[in-house]
């Protein structure tokens, strides 16, 4: 069963690898750049202060706290453990990987720490805002992220899709911290802002 569901994963990373072009090298990479997103990032805290106002000086290292969790759990509770090859260093797939740039990574691919990342950063998100325009924009974000990764050669799409729900999962985690510490420890009322409402509606 795991034989055959590998050989899926490999033959659905080759077809997708393969549907590439000199424009498309281009924009995967700067998908797939960290700093790429900075503006967004910042939008995102935005978003947060407006709702929480002061708050968000509680909220951003919780933030930061899951990222970190998600990334070094991917590295150190995975890919350190599971030790499966990333597709551009597997010797079985020589010469038949699309590897932008030569850049392939470390050795071992599974999970994806970019999927994991992208993915907290977007669930842990979405369940502070609450609005339906913002969740289905920033999961089609950490989609593309992910998506680059096996683009660029360097993941199979199994590996983004278990990076994916170790990502959703920490995020939940850690959104359920925060609503423990906020029913905990409240704030003195002047510390938020009283017109700040959760909104469903937008």
């Amino acid at each position: 069963m795991l034989s055959a569901l590998e050989q899926i994963d490999r033959s659905l990373f080759l077809l997708l690898n393969s549907l590439n072009s000199p424009f498309w090298d281009t924009v995967m990479r700067i998908i797939s750049g960290k700093a790429t997103w900075i503006p967004l990032y910042l939008f995102i805290l935005y978003m947060i202060w407006k709702k929480y106002d002061r708050r968000i000086w509680l909220i951003i290292p919780l933030i930061a706290l899951a990222i970190t969790f998600a990334d070094q759990l991917s590295v150190q509770g995975f890919k350190e453990t599971f030790m499966r090859l990333r597709p551009c260093h597997e010797p079985s797939l020589s010469g038949m990987v699309h590897l932008v740039s030569g850049r392939c990574g470390g050795q071992y691919g599974f999970v994806s720490s970019h999927a994991a990342n992208s993915f907290t950063a977007a669930a842990l998100s979405l369940l502070l805002l609450r609005k339906r325009w913002f969740t289905i924009t920033i999961l089609v974000w950490a989609s593309l992220v992910g998506y680059s990764r096996i683009y660029l050669g360097v993941h199979y799409p199994g590996d983004v899709l278990a990076g994916a729900v170790l990502g959703l999962l920490t995020g939940w985690m850690f959104y359920h911290l925060w609503c423990i510490i906020n029913a905990r420890f409240p704030l003195s009322p002047g510390f938020l802002n009283p017109n700040n409402r959760v909104d469903d509606s937008d």
